[in-house]
């Protein structure tokens, strides 16, 4: 169809804002100018429409906030953006980086991997495969990988419980080291299905930012899949929930890009 225009929509365009301290691995600078070795993140679609939906309902520019979005599902990634800008994120290379998420192990030791490899005799396909589909949460507490399933056990099994303070935790930790980066957060926005539906979670995790100004509204919060603020009317931070909808994203996209003459 030579007449037709084709649109492509990547998942990491977002993140091509990403300052190179941030994006840059530190390891012998050869491997970024031959192979493209860097981090590229993913979500963007997702972490650009939380962000600018939420600014929206708060009637404020985003250019103007300090904002982290957590995407929290089967993959989950973590995003600060300030000035509109995506500013860092928690995936790397590929997918595998940052939090644990239900199946892939999420940032460790470089040397964990090649201890494994030695120890199991792994190539370097097995290990990959090892890392993103055998690994998580649900390699943690041998459960099947659904993170509603995990949840729904961790008051009786122990090991279920310590794999949800892993992610509850990793999460906190990863929205107080990007105010710190940015010099300060107005805005928190949870998306994904677990974002979104997973009252408990939303919870354990503000509660880990109390001390920063972080309060959320525990009656507020009370909801799944509804776009709605749910922070306390004493908190520093704007808490909401905002369904992601990266199709509109793309479909944007593809507009502006087919519009061009």
């Amino acid at each position: 169809m030579p007449d037709i225009k084709m649109v492509a929509t990547f998942d990491t365009a977002f993140h091509q804002t990403m300052p190179i301290e941030n994006y840059l691995y530190p390891i012998p600078y050869e491997y970024y100018t031959k192979y493209k070795v860097r981090k590229y993140g993913a979500h963007g679609t997702s972490h650009q429409y939380v962000s600018k939906r939420a600014c929206e309902l708060l009637g404020k520019d985003i250019k103007n906030l300090k904002i982290v979005t957590c995407h929290l599902g089967q993959g989950a990634s973590i995003c600060a953006i300030k000035d509109g800008k995506s500013y860092d994120t928690s995936m790397g290379l590929t997918p595998l980086g940052g939090i644990p998420m239900v199946t892939r192990s999420g940032d460790l030791d470089p040397s964990v991997v090649t201890y494994m490899m030695e120890k199991e005799k792994l190539s370097p396909d097995q290990a990959n495969t090892i890392l993103n589909k055998k690994s998580g949460l649900a390699a943690m507490c041998g459960l099947v990988p659904d993170f509603r399933e995990i949840e729904a056990i961790s008051n009786e099994n122990e090991m279920a419980n310590v794999a949800i303070q892993k992610f509850n935790s990793s999460i906190a930790q990863y929205i107080a080291r990007y105010a710190a980066e940015m010099n300060g957060l107005d805005l928190l926005v949870f998306t994904g299905g677990i974002g979104e539906n997973q009252i408990t979670v939303r919870k354990e995790i503000c509660k880990h930012l109390e001390f920063m100004g972080v309060k959320l509204d525990v009656e507020r919060n009370n909801v799944k899949s509804e776009e709605k603020e749910i922070s306390d009317s004493c908190s520093k931070v704007k808490i909401f929930i905002i369904p992601t909808d990266e199709e509109m994203v793309i479909a944007r996209d593809t507009l502006q890009l087919v519009s061009l003459k």
